[in-house]
């Protein structure tokens, strides 16, 4: 029965999203810990009369490793890739290679069943297009921002005035050597490395699959584009932990600042709904060579935010999360 609950969201993934249609090669890359998932994918492919191929491997030991270099393979060989994984594959060098190879990809890390029956799947992507890349524009336009937040976020950074492309998650991508990861809407930029200072207090998720939902929130101290102090509970301590054991200093790096788009989106520690979420802003950190900067972390987290005010030039654009563009 459960099955039949989520067809509905892959059709939405496949029709929607990807615009996948009769005779393109279809890869679905997944781990062991989401074979269900790719699956169902599989099905509605070959319904779609595509020619569906399943890879899976074993989950990757954080968001933006490769896969097998045998699946990287595939992936340059295909029309349209899928990605569910336990880990995000978006920024890793083999989905950013096969984009512009021409591949279309759809990102999904954390895909829970739960997401392709409910939620942010629902939302009309192609609606809030202009927004998402209103904001994006916004974002390259700009030389400086500064984001706060009732729970005590204030952190400015230096964008570069067009040094810097502001990126776009519609939550589709159907045209050659696009990347999407639905439901997630967003737009977001990856800082001048080294200009970030302020305060950051992480009070709704760090979409891990080692974290989630946050219990309280974690205040992280940045200076010079670094965290510098991670203080707070038992999820702080758990922050630190995975930074450490890293043991590479480039997963201190302020790498992005983004604002969720989607209103349909619920905060459940999920990544593609959690950044997303309307209502909310991230701070990512580690890598964003893939992005428009030039670290190479070995991870990718973000520090999600809530109710956010942002001003790009000294100019409010976003009040209390009131989009004022």
């Amino acid at each position: 029965m459960k099955n039949l609950e989520m067809i509905k969201g892959v059709k939405t993934l496949l029709d929607k999203c990807a615009n996948v249609k009769a005779g393109e090669k279809v890869l679905i890359v997944a781990d062991t810990d989401n074979i269900r998932i790719a699956e169902l994918i599989a099905t509605a492919a070959i319904e779609r009369n595509a020619e569906a191929v399943v890879c899976i491997m074993t989950p990757r030991k954080a968001h933006g490793e490769n896969p097998p270099e045998t699946i990287v393979s595939a992936m340059m060989k295909a029309d349209v890739v899928f990605e569910p994984t336990t880990y995000s594959l978006t920024r890793s060098e083999a989905t950013q290679k096969a984009a512009q190879a021409g591949v279309r990809v759809v990102s999904m890390p954390a895909y829970v069943e739960e997401m392709l029956i409910r939620g942010a799947i629902e939302a009309d992507f192609p609606a809030h297009e202009k927004t998402v890349q209103k904001l994006a524009d916004l974002f390259t336009e700009a030389t400086t921002a500064k984001l706060t937040a009732p729970g005590g976020t204030e952190i400015t950074m230096e964008l570069g005035g067009a040094a810097r492309k502001g990126e776009t998650g519609k939550g589709f991508c159907t045209g050659p050597g696009t990347i999407c990861g639905p439901p997630n809407i967003e737009a977001n930029i990856s800082p001048i490395e080294g200009t970030a200072e302020g305060v950051v207090f992480a009070d709704v998720s760090i979409p891990d699959p080692q974290m989630g939902v946050l219990s309280a929130p974690i205040e992280v101290t940045v200076n010079g584009g670094l965290i510098t102090n991670i203080k707070g509970m038992a999820d702080a301590a758990a922050l630190r932990k995975i930074l450490e054991e890293k043991k590479d200093p480039t997963v201190y790096n302020i790498a992005e600042l983004g604002v969720g788009l989607n209103p349909k989106a619920r905060i459940c520690g999920i990544m593609l709904e959690d950044e997303g979420a309307l209502g909310t802003a991230h701070i990512g950190i580690g890598d964003n060579h893939t992005s428009g900067g030039t670290v190479k972390a070995p991870l990718h987290l973000d520090l999600i935010i809530n109710n956010p005010t942002l001003e790009l030039d000294g100019k409010v654009i976003i009040k209390d999360s009131e989009l004022l563009f």
